[in-house]
């Protein structure tokens, strides 16, 4: 079971020629709420990919909390232990451009609220993967990987937006995952003098014993643990949006890892779940599930380990 602890949104997303600039205002024809938050979209991810998922987080008590509901009632993933808010329910206004690259403001919300307190030790087990990112307060992530570490649970730290972690969580993670500018900040904040994310994935692998794992984009993904790295391409698309391709990254790979695949295998289905995502306006909307992905494996080679 994928235990998921993390944001849930609403996403106003604006469709637009050009993102805009400070001191300037763009117009657009419409907008469109969705659902979204890195936590709900991941868990959505994972269980459209196969996983069971069980997600622990905190809504408001408004009209958008149904909003952020939704996708994940229709996946089947549990949401029967969400905590509600005094907090309004988190919002993000995603602007896309015609190139499809984005522009994302969060309002946290409810997701201020979210506690790893409302996660029992029952479900923190060496059979459970937990799945967390940073949208949440970091304290709580911090305290649930400490717990999840001491059950023996896998734990994949999604650092999205990247936040100071210390080394000792850091050697508590099974996988950290992360972007190339989130893996630039972490080089920085560990006082790397090489901060090329390639080189720096390489020395966190090394040093604390982890996967880890930096997402390209249109160049794919790059991975390493202690014995070897891997590089996985990205399918050739033309990108409508790309908001949720991270975290599809993110949640077809802990569907993967908890189901026991090996690791090329997990981040060949990974990159083509990313790729995917691409092709669809919105976050959760954009997500595809085992069948699409499995009908584009053979696009893209598995990635072989190279030391």
């Amino acid at each position: 079971m994928i235990i998921v602890f993390g944001s849930l949104n609403v996403d106003m997303v604006l469709p637009v020629d050009v993102l805009p600039r400070p001191g300037n205002i763009v117009l657009c024809e419409e907008y469109k709420l969705l659902p979204g938050g890195k936590g709900a979209n991941q868990a959505v991810a994972a269980a459209k990919a196969g996983a069971k998922v069980k997600m622990f987080g905190s809504i408001g008590n408004d009209s958008f909390a149904q909003i952020a509901r939704h996708f994940l009632e229709t996946t089947r993933v549990d949401i029967s232990a969400l905590t509600i808010s005094d907090r309004p329910t988190g919002c993000a206004t995603i602007c896309v451009d015609s190139a499809g690259e984005n522009m994302i403001t969060i309002a946290s919300g409810a997701n201020l609220e979210a506690s790893s307190t409302t996660i029992p030790d029952e479900f923190l087990t060496e059979k459970s993967t937990v799945l967390i990112q940073m949208e949440v307060p970091p304290e709580e992530n911090w305290k649930l990987i400490e717990r999840a570490k001491q059950k023996k649970a896998r734990i994949i730290l999604n650092l999205a937006p990247a936040q100071p972690i210390s080394d000792e969580l850091i050697q508590s993670l099974n996988v950290l995952v992360m972007n190339q500018i989130e893996a630039t900040v972490l080089a920085l904040h560990l006082g790397f003098d090489v901060i090329s994310p390639a080189i720096a994935a390489r020395r966190l692998s090394s040093k604390y014993g982890i996967t880890c794992i930096v997402t390209l984009g249109a160049e794919g993904a790059f991975a390493c643990d202690p014995l070897g790295t891997w590089l996985v391409q990205a399918l050739p698309i033309k990108p409508v949006d790309t908001t949720a391709a991270g975290d599809a990254f993110v949640g077809v790979f802990a569907a993967a890892f908890d189901k026991g695949l090996p690791i090329d295998q997990a981040l060949r289905r990974a990159a083509v779940a990313s790729s995917l995502a691409c092709l669809t306006v919105g976050a959760q909307p954009s997500l595809p599930d085992a069948q699409q992905i499995e009908a584009s494996l053979s696009r893209i080679p598995t990635p072989r380990r190279s030391t």
